[in-house]
């Protein structure tokens, strides 16, 4: 048939199931009903189906509980639900149960919300997980062949979210566990110790990198710091006075805003009273920081200063009266800004 063609009454069609599409979606299926009972058997029988979704690539389970899996949980779940698989135990598929036998004799799983009519279809896989259900299923738990979990996570409040593949998807999953695996082990080479998995050595690899790079970083900083205290050592003979006001302001490239805070504070100290700018080019934008000293605060606010200044470098900012930071993305206007800061000063001195 046509992807346009129409169908009328009366007309006879021909349809056609792909084999292999349909048996992945039930290795999928029937390893929901496993993962269900094997959450209930290790998270405990408060959780129930809250939704799932199955399909020839993947299954999702989405379920009542009030946390997080552990990563422990999640593998025994993983090795509870593979059990039962390797045991290849019978998918027993019973047809016009009656709803009180189902659920009070057989102990079929009936989910809440749901409506169900005199009679139910159950799915029984041995005494391992008895449900009410309507879906396509395996002949036995040995056709699933593997279950592996890849994901879990928050769905909503109290809502829980488990991924997982089976079967030729699951194979798919370990051939890319093992390829990365490989690579891992590449990296660490000969220095992985007696029992340790090369995930860990690369996982206590990472820290090790990320501490030295904290270290560094705070190094860098405190070089940094150093050089831009030198550069403003003489901050009284760098100071222009207006209208009895001193005014520093100074460009420091390389310093971030934490340390320009640092720096604004030591400044206005030897300054005693004033106004002191720094101006910065971090990664093409433009960091301003103004601090006025506190008996200058009812003539003139840092707020305001910095206001005018980040419009010259394309920005805007604001703040407290003795403290205040903007942004811009003039890094060329930059300089400009901060020679014309006195006059800037000035003007709202009146």
């Amino acid at each position: 048939m046509r992807a346009n063609q129409t169908i009328a009454v009366g007309d006879t069609v021909d349809t056609v199931v792909d084999g292999a599409v349909r048996a992945a979606t039930t290795r999928n299926h029937t390893g929901t009903h496993l993962l269900h009972a094997a959450l209930r058997e290790v998270l405990g029988k408060h959780v129930k189906q809250a939704g799932s979704l199955n399909d020839a690539t993947r299954l999702r389970f989405d379920f009542s509980h009030f946390t997080g899996v552990a990563e422990e949980e999640l593998r025994e779940v993983e090795e509870i639900v593979n059990r039962q698989v390797m045991g290849n135990t019978k998918v027993e598929t019973l047809v016009d149960v009656p709803i009180d036998v189902a659920v009070n004799e057989l102990g079929a799983m009936a989910l809440f919300g749901e409506k169900y009519g005199e009679k139910v279809r159950v799915v029984k896989i041995g005494d391992f997980s008895t449900e009410l259900c309507g879906g396509i299923h395996t002949g036995a738990t040995g056709e699933i062949g593997v279950i592996k979990v890849v994901g879990e996570g928050s769905v909503s409040s109290g809502v829980r979210r488990v991924e997982a593949v089976s079967g030729t998807g699951a194979l798919h999953e370990f051939r890319r566990d093992f390829d990365v695996a490989r690579v891992v082990g590449a990296m660490v080479g000969s220095t992985v110790a007696e029992g340790v998995t090369p995930a860990e050595a690369l996982r206590a690899r990472i820290v090790a990198q990320e501490e030295e790079m904290k270290k560094l970083r705070r190094e860098l900083d405190a070089v940094r710091m150093k050089a831009a205290s030198s550069s403003l050592s003489d901050a009284g003979a760098s100071a222009v006075e207006v209208k009895g006001v001193k005014v520093l302001a100074q460009r420091v490239d390389g310093v971030e805003k934490a340390q320009m805070r640092e720096l604004v504070d030591s400044l206005r100290i030897k300054l005693g009273s004033g106004v002191v700018v720094l101006g910065a080019a971090v990664d093409g934008k433009v960091s301003l920081i103004v601090g006025v000293t506190k008996d200058l605060t009812g003539r003139v606010q840092a707020g305001k200063i910095v206001g005018l200044l980040a419009a010259q470098v394309g920005g805007k900012g604001g703040g407290r009266p003795d403290l205040a930071e903007a942004g811009g993305s003039d890094v060329g206007s930059l300089d400009a800004a901060l020679k014309g800061a006195a006059e800037v000063v000035g003007g709202l001195l009146g």
